[in-house]
Formats: C-alpha cells, structure tokens, sequence
C-alpha cells in the first residue's frame, strides 16, 4: 500500500535530507523509523532534496508498507520514533501510479532574513543580515526572475537543462525580519539561494538590473553570490 506523508523538520540537526552512510540525514531518520513499522526495509521518496541546514515546514515524501496501517495511526507512531526534531503533520494513502517528485505541480519555499540586533538563538533560523534592505529593491529585482526562464547561471552544477517557471516571487516585512517567498516549478540545487544572493547584491549596489538580465541569457555566464542556507524554508509541496 502506497502513502503520503507531509512534515516538517529542523534542518539544523540533519546533514540534509538525502540518506548518508555515517551521517544524520533526514530521508534516513523517517527511512529507520518506517522500516521499524513495517518490520520490513522501507524507501521514501521525497519530493526534492534539500542540503544541509535548510528547514522545511511542509516536504512531502510517498512510500510503499507490506503491512497496512490506518494513517492517523501511523501519523502518531511515527512522531513517536522521529520526535523532536522531525515532526509528521498528515498522512493519506495514495494510488501507486503517484510520485512525491514527478507528480509535482508546485513548490513554495520561503527565505527568512533577519536584519534587527544580533541573535545567537536565530542564527540557525536567519540569514543575518547588518546591511540596510530596501524592499523596493528587492521587489525590483524579483519582478526579473518571475516567468520561464533558463536559470543556467543560478544554479549548482552542470545540467542538460536549467529551465523552469516561477509563478510568484512575493518580498514582505514583519518587524524585523524580511520574508521572499517563492513560487514555481522546477527549482534546481541551490537555485533559491542563488536568486536571493543575486537580489541582495543588488540591494547592495552590487549589480544592476540589466547585469541580472542577461544572466536569464542562454549565452550568458556568470556567477554571484549564494544565500546561506539556514534562512531556506520548503514551505510547501502542491500536486493539484
């Protein structure tokens, strides 16, 4: 039987989310606790990776059980082992044609800065940023990045194709703290990061509209800036 879960974890205390041999791992933490369940070896397959640091409030992985198990019942056995750093919000059975990857329609990451006095305590939570932000700035450069786009020079590696769409790139304040929140498909290894290092490059006088232009350019290469990793939320996961 085939189900979907939904659940957020603490990135801080994971090497990111991909199983590792020696290392904490987030797909590896709900892999042993699952596997325990099921008295039988367990794969999940997430929706996308994560790297090390970044949180995630609504990820979504799918996996297969030899033995059923009601899902609000399995919702609570899992929190149980995986608690306190990993915490499953809900769970539904799903058809074994659906994939928590290729069925996606929709991501929603969120990247928290926060520029008010030094906090040790929000260090793993916040980029921390001692420069002054302009929010017309930022809303600026974001308006660049919304579309389809060959994202080639904001992304980490080599890929055969770096094209993808974002639907929405939304810049909002709370008192002290600044909150971009994207929305799209196909996000790449470090894309968001990326984009969010370009926007404050420019928020710092950095770079200039057209410069960034041209990185959306096939032809065109060049590399800036990329966010740490703690300000990143995976936010959400859509199929609909």
């Amino acid at each position: 039987m085939r189900y979907l879960i939904r659940y957020a974890y603490d990135g801080s205390h994971f090497n990111g989310f991909q199983r590792l041999k020696d290392k904490k791992s987030v797909q590896g933490t709900l892999e042993e606790a699952l596997s325990i369940l099921n008295k039988a070896p367990v794969v999940i397959k997430g929706s996308g990776r994560t790297d090390v640091f970044v949180h995630a409030n609504g990820a979504v992985a799918h996996f297969d059980l030899e033995i059923p198990i009601p899902s609000k019942r399995l919702v609570y056995a899992l929190n149980r082992i995986v608690h306190p750093y990993i915490h499953v919000l809900d769970c539904k059975e799903v058809p074994d044609s659906f994939h928590a990857r290729f069925s996606v329609k929709e991501k929603k990451y969120v990247y928290k800065i926060w520029f008010g006095a030094y906090d040790p305590k929000k260090y793993d939570y916040y980029l921390m940023y001692d420069k002054k932000l302009s929010l017309k700035k930022l809303r600026e450069c974001a308006k660049i990045f919304v579309g389809r786009h060959d994202f080639h020079n904001f992304v980490s590696g080599e890929r055969e194709n770096s094209n993808g769409t974002i639907y929405q790139i939304k810049v909002k304040k709370r008192k002290n703290v600044v909150e971009i929140t994207f929305r799209g498909k196909s996000f790449y290894r470090y894309m968001v990061r990326n984009l969010v290092g370009a926007m404050l490059m420019y928020n710092e006088g950095k770079c200039a509209i057209i410069e960034l232009k041209k990185m959306l350019e096939k032809d065109y290469h060049k590399k800036l800036s990329t966010a740490s990793a703690n300000g990143l939320y995976l936010e959400g996961v859509y199929y609909e």
